[in-house]
């Protein structure tokens, strides 16, 4: 499986109070930005059922504000 990279923006106090419970839980922020990841698709998929097409990220993302 390949890893691909992905650039977020987030407020400051965000990315502390994020830093502070991934500290917390004994995992880098990436770590656990993975694991909340997880844990929300498989919410996901308990209450939709399994994903199983692939869909573009490009595709599923709402458009800038202007």
């Amino acid at each position: 499986m390949a890893i691909k990279s992905v650039s977020i923006r987030i407020e400051e106090e965000m990315l502390s109070k994020l830093g502070y419970v991934a500290d917390y839980e004994g995992r880098s922020v990436n770590s656990h930005v993975l694991v909340l990841i997880r844990e929300n698709i498989k919410n996901f998929e308990a209450s939709h059922g399994k994903i199983t097409e692939n869909i573009s990220p490009d595709l599923n993302v709402k458009p800038t504000r202007k």
